[in-house]
């Protein structure tokens, strides 16, 4: 079993002390988005096979189970989040008068 990652650890992002005040430095987010809904669907995944396991007798212990239910909820959790964040974000950019 894998253990888990760092969200930083999967975004590409480059170290502080190189870091220019560009906006071409920043990650886009596109691939902070695509990390989340890929990280939604490797733990969901992963779920799913100990569920199996577990339900044809071939997982002795249950609690890799239950750690993979809880990565999967909070990788769910995570991309709910960023999306309600982009929603503020995006409505709050509507209300800005031109």
């Amino acid at each position: 079993m894998e253990a888990i990652k760092p969200i930083w650890e999967q975004i590409p992002l480059k170290p502080r002390f190189e870091h220019k005040n560009t906006v071409e430095d920043a990650p886009e987010f596109t691939d902070i988005f695509r990390s989340a809904v890929s990280a939604v669907k490797e733990t969901d995944a992963e779920k799913t096979r100990l569920q199996y396991l577990l339900s044809t007798g071939q997982l002795d212990n249950p609690a890799p189970l239950m750690i993979a239910n809880t990565k999967a909820q909070l990788s769910v959790d995570l991309l709910v989040q960023l999306r309600n964040k982009t929603m503020e974000a995006y409505n709050e950019l509507m209300r800005i008068n031109l």
